[in-house]
């Protein structure tokens, strides 16, 4: 009785040991709750977040990620990254604009993955470390547009697996930075 206690104490251990740390810093779960990202995530939708990978790099437009809300720490959310540091985007009738360095100009962006739009309006500049992020179904994202830009030190990750439902696993749901075909 005593070897198999001490077993199970030294098995308790050593999963702490792996798990713990693991959970902590490279991968965690997620679990979509609301309607501001349908069609790309639905509630209920099981996603494993990549925390680090932020770590050493940063978000690309278009990119989704999850991220401590800033006005409530303690509740995860999910959005698409919009704005970029030193981005300014202006946004008219659903349409965003991006002005940046590299392009003074102006372009507009592609926004294929929204669904429903709303018909407002306004300009934002983005700090050095700062994101604005909204959800691809606008009317019901509460989002960068009411509650302000995100600090990168909020981004908690993205997401590089979905494993439920099952008619949708996968590996990097609604990541539109990669090339289409």
């Amino acid at each position: 009785m005593r070897a198999i206690l001490k077993e199970v104490l030294l098995f308790a251990i050593i999963a702490i040991g792996v798990v713990l740390p693991f959970r902590l810093y490279i991968a965690e779960p997620y679990i979509v709750d609301g309607a501001s990202m349908d069609p790309t995530f639905k509630t209920g939708d099981y996603l494993i977040v990549d925390k680090l990978s932020y770590e050493i790099g940063s978000p690309q437009r278009d990119s989704v990620i999850v991220f401590k809300f800033p006005l409530q720490p303690s509740r995860n959310l999910i959005k698409r990254v919009i704005g970029l540091p030193g981005d300014t985007l202006t946004m008219k009738n659903g349409v965003v604009t991006i002005t940046n360095k590299d392009n003074p100009n102006g372009f507009v962006l592609d926004q294929s993955y929204v669904v429903h739009t709303m018909p407002e309006s306004f300009t934002v500049t983005l700090g050095p470390d700062e994101y604005f992020v909204m959800g691809d179904n606008r009317p019901e994202s509460y989002d960068s547009r009411g509650w302000g830009v995100l600090p990168k030190k909020d981004i908690l990750g993205r997401p590089v697996l979905r494993l439920l439902p099952l008619s949708k696993i996968g590996r990097l749901p609604g990541d539109d930075t990669k090339p289409k075909q």
